[in-house]
């Protein structure tokens, strides 16, 4: 088995705990044991899924061997599953991260100030303009939305992180943000590997791309909602 199909088998393996084990967590009771035992399993199932799409986006840009020879356009395909998917890595491995972190270290902030936190907000950053400007460069809205997408939440990442002061539960919802952000740069990456495979004609249509973020807002802003009147009390 070459490297890169070996990547691909443990990649799907690690995915296919992660895009299970997403589900009970939001399903489940907030702050339960089966909430914290299956986000953590969701966590680093996307971690490691998360490490192997970069390496293998590594492998189509710079590997011997051409990957998916019936794309004819290589620059686009350099682009969507080459430094995209690259960024996307980059991004579910950052917001699992920061989302783990918000509940370890959410009352001392000073923490998620150390290297060991910024330099994975930093490569998310990196990542995602260089995936914006080759998406400007081919020609291509899509790397330009999630680009954008991965940047805004960072910058609010950073506004949580280095502001003043914060409310007592405000934490709260950057976990939660955090791991909703992480699913949907999960599905999306998902969906562009899957999609060369069952669907070839839609896979580069951006309006099935769009749907883990439609799903993942629509959650955020759920749960945005249901949260406040309990901060507003524990306020």
């Amino acid at each position: 088995m070459h490297l890169f199909e070996a990547f691909v088998v443990v990649h799907v393996i690690a995915g296919t705990l992660g895009l299970v084990a997403f589900w009970v967590p939001i399903a489940a009771r907030k702050g339960g044991k089966a909430h914290r035992k299956w986000g953590r399993y969701a966590c680093y199932g996307f971690m490691v899924a998360g490490a192997l799409a970069i390496a293998m986006a590594l492998l189509s840009l710079y590997g011997s061997e051409q990957r998916i020879p019936t794309i004819t356009d290589r620059e686009l395909f350099a682009g969507l599953f080459g430094w995209m998917m690259l960024y996307l890595g980059f991004l579910t491995i950052g917001f699992a991260d920061y989302g783990l972190a918000t509940v370890k270290h959410g009352r001392e902030r000073e923490r998620l100030r150390a290297p060991r936190y910024q330099i994975v907000m930093l490569a998310v950053v990196a990542s995602g303009l260089w995936c914006g400007y080759f998406g400007l460069r081919v020609g291509h809205p899509l790397m330009v939305l999630v680009a954008i997408v991965g940047l805004v939440a960072m910058a609010l990442q950073q506004v949580f992180v280095w502001r003043e002061k914060v409310g007592r539960l405000d934490y709260v919802g950057e976990h939660f943000r955090a791991l909703i952000g992480m699913g949907i740069s999960a599905y999306t990456a998902f969906l562009s590997v899957g999609l060369i495979r069952m669907i070839p004609e839609h896979v580069f249509n951006p309006m099935i791309w769009a749907g883990p973020s439609m799903v993942g807002v629509g959650l955020i802003i759920y749960f945005t909602i249901q949260t406040k009147p309990k901060m507003r009390a524990a306020t």
